[in-house]
């Protein structure tokens, strides 16, 4: 059994793919506790000359608060001890160093599994995860998202 799993989720279908996953492993009983984790990364190319950064970081962190809203109910509907948290920054790097601070015992996340070229061009939270990563890690490809 798992005392604690962590799911990154950045608010889209793909990462939701692994919901169903976690969930039926709480159920079944090899899931304690679920932490939904989110990372709200702006690149600075993203931000205009001039822009208030406060007031990005800000309606972003308040949209990650919503999403993770729903999310907790979504896990407490069937039942199953959650936590939530945002963090700014570097999205791999800070998921990597939040499981290793708070004890995670397993990564659980989405991945488009993009080989050779196209990870290259788009890059890979997901791999970047399992290559920092102190913790086991699983990924879910999208194709496995009927469970």
């Amino acid at each position: 059994m798992f005392q604690k799993v962590l799911v990154p989720l950045d608010g889209s279908d793909l990462a939701e793919c692994a919901l169903p996953h976690v969930i039926r492993m709480a159920k079944e009983g090899f899931v304690k506790n679920v932490c939904i984790l989110t990372v709200i990364d702006i690149h600075p190319s993203a931000l205009l000359e001039g822009a208030d950064t406060t007031a990005i970081y800000k309606a972003q962190t308040a949209n990650s608060q919503e999403y993770l809203g729903k999310m907790r109910a979504r896990f407490q509907a069937a039942g199953i001890e959650v936590t939530t948290e945002i963090l700014q920054g570097p999205a791999a790097q800070l998921i990597s160093e939040y499981a290793k601070e708070k004890q995670v015992e397993l990564i659980v996340i989405a991945t488009h599994g993009y080989s050779g070229v196209k990870r290259l061009m788009f890059g890979s939270v997901a791999f970047r995860v399992l290559h920092d990563s102190h913790v086991p890690v699983l990924l879910i490809r999208p194709d496995s998202c009927q469970v």
